[in-house]
Order: C-alpha cells, then sequence, then structure tokens
C-alpha cells in the first residue's frame, strides 16, 4: 500500500500538478496587486471611486439601534465590484499571459514544423516500390 502511494506521489502528473497550484497561488498575489494598486485607481481617477462597494446598499430590518449585527444589508455594489474585479483579472491574465504565450508557442511550432519538399509523396513511393517489386517476381 505504501509502495502504491509512493508511486502515485512520483509520478510525473501529481508533481507537476502541485507546482502548478503554489506557482498559481504566488501569480495571484501579483493579479490581484495589479487590479488593487493599477487598473482600480485609474477607475478611480475615471469614475470617481475605485469600486461600487458604497452604492447600491439597502439595510433591511433596521433596527434603529446602535447594533449594526441587527440589520440585514443587501449591497449589490460589493457584488457588482466582485464581478467587476474578476471580469479585470480575467482580462489581464487573458491579454498578459495568454496571448503572449499563444504567440511564443506558435513561433515554437512554425520553427519545428518541417518544411515540405516539392517531391514524391509517400503514397507515390509506396507505389513505385510495389509496381518494382512486381517487376521483380
Amino acid at each position: 500500500m505504501i509502495k502504491g502511494f509512493k508511486e502515485f506521489i512520483m509520478r510525473g502528473n501529481v508533481v507537476d500538478l502541485a507546482v502548478a497550484v503554489v506557482i498559481g497561488a504566488a501569480f495571484s498575489s501579483v493579479i490581484t496587486s495589479l487590479v488593487d494598486n493599477v487598473i482600480n485607481p485609474i477607475i478611480a481617477a475615471i469614475f470617481g471611486q475605485p469600486d461600487m462597494s458604497n452604492m447600491l446598499v439597502w439595510t433591511l430590518n433596521d433596527a434603529g439601534t446602535v447594533d449594526v449585527a441587527d440589520d440585514a444589508v443587501l449591497s449589490f455594489g460589493a457584488f457588482l465590484t466582485t464581478i467587476l474585479n474578476f471580469l479585470i483579472i480575467a482580462f489581464a491574465i487573458y491579454f498578459l499571459i495568454v496571448v503572449p504565450m499563444n504567440a511564443i508557442a506558435a513561433r515554437r511550432k512554425a520553427k519545428e514544423e518541417p518544411v515540405a519538399e516539392d517531391g514524391p509523396t509517400e503514397v507515390e513511393i509506396l507505389i513505385e516500390i510495389r509496381d518494382s517489386l512486381k517487376k521483380q517476381s
């Protein structure tokens, strides 16, 4: 049983997955910093505030007391801010990571693909071999 577990852990895909999770967690903080420290301030400069957390807020069951814990608060602005942050992060990841990586992969693939020569195809060569074997027999 221990041997099977050891083989499972030592498989390349499990180790690759573990590395991907760690790198993903570290990269998440980079993207979050980009959104919080670069993109949201630009949004704040354009629209006057960095997010919509304080917009579209309704308090239900207002007890009229100082204790806010008794109140039910609907905060659609915070929800919209979360959706907007997700879209900004997805946009940043796509255009800063995915597009350049796809371009690099396409360049590598173009370099690796053999250039087709003007010559007989495999089928034509096989036909020639077949015909020459018929002539010999």
